[in-house]
């Protein structure tokens, strides 16, 4: 583990100030940030502590809600506006990680998680454009059972791992950042990018800026939604393949709906397609059936990988029944 320095930001202001020298990284809980750095993946020079600065709050606002960066998963998930208007987005942070590390973790620092690939994660493997850009992909010709089957390249095959990003892409959420020229909003589709040349960049963050909420607008999807996730075991894992499905139904038909995909892709997945053809039908059989053959008609899967299609479309399926079951 390399050497670092330590300090504690007393508010925003501070936290952004320290934050412009190269080689620093915030901190909040922790747990993916220090588990990199011991492993020598991430070498931060500085760390800049900003549990203390605030940003933890969840208030209803326009209709909506917002959510502090630093309010902890946990919270987040058992908050009743959050449990009533967005239950989509509390099973999907209930589905992730242990109670133990979403009691530390954090909903800034869950937008932020770096991918899980076998290669990124071994600083033995000198072969990873995420770590050492111009390297080449290992995971390509090699171990690549967990990896992309869509919005790859020849650079990077990785996906994101969370499922918080899952939920916030169905619940079209806009994400918050400070930095030294000021704030911004960047829509939950543009914050995560896709790998193409520059696979090492996970988000559209500039360098010291700093997420300070997460904004939910007012969903029509409380009553018929639902979080899948499809893993190797029952707690502790990374998805395979995860769908967030969110349905708005009236007088039997689907006015509106939401299908994203984690597991799949260097970024949550939107199946656009798939919910295009959804809309003004009944929810039936054969109209979840054709959402989810449109959610995968454009894979690319790997040598180990190719079950994720079949696996996308029955979660997608599945995930779009239990969505639908009281409408």
């Amino acid at each position: 583990m390399q050497a670092f320095s330590y300090e504690r930001a007393s508010d925003a202001t501070a936290a952004i100030a320290l934050a412009q020298n190269a080689g620093t990284r915030f901190i909040g809980g922790g747990t993916n940030l220090l588990d990199l750095m011991k492993g020598d993946i991430e070498k931060a020079l500085h760390l800049v502590d900003i549990t203390k600065i605030g940003l933890d709050d969840i208030i209803e606002n326009a209709g909506g809600v917002t959510i502090g960066a630093l309010a902890r998963n946990s919270d987040v998930a058992d908050n009743p506006l959050i449990r009533t208007r967005y239950p989509l987005l509390s099973e999907a942070l209930l589905s992730g990680a242990s109670g133990q590390l979403r009691n530390m973790a954090t909903v800034g620092g869950n937008l932020m998680q770096r991918t899980r690939c076998y290669y990124f994660a071994d600083s033995a493997t000198t072969m990873c454009n995420k770590r050492v850009p111009g390297s080449g992909c290992a995971a390509i010709e090699g171990h690549n059972r967990i990896h992309a089957i869509l919005g790859a390249s020849q650079a990077c095959v990785a996906t994101n791992p969370s499922d918080m990003n899952v939920a916030l892409a169905a619940l079209d959420a806009t994400i918050v950042v400070r930095g030294a020229h000021g704030e911004r909003r960047i829509p939950i589709a543009d914050f995560h990018r896709l790998p193409g040349s520059s696979p090492q960049r996970d988000t559209n963050l500039e360098a010291g800026e700093l997420i300070t909420a997460v904004e939910l607008p007012a969903s029509p999807f409380a009553d018929h939604a639902h979080y899948l996730k499809i893993r190797d075991r029952a707690s502790y894992a990374f998805a395979l393949v995860s769908v967030a499905a969110a349905l708005d139904v009236s007088g039997g038909a689907v006015r509106d709906a939401r299908i994203v995909m984690g597991g799949v892709a260097h970024k949550p997945w939107r199946a656009a397609a798939s919910e295009r053809a959804l809309i003004g039908k009944p929810l039936s059989e054969a109209s979840m059936r054709e959402a989810g053959a449109l959610a995968v008609r454009d894979a690319q899967p790997l040598a180990e990988n190719r079950f994720k299609i079949a696996l996308a479309k029955n979660a997608i399926v599945r995930a779009l029944a239990i969505a639908g079951a009281s409408a």
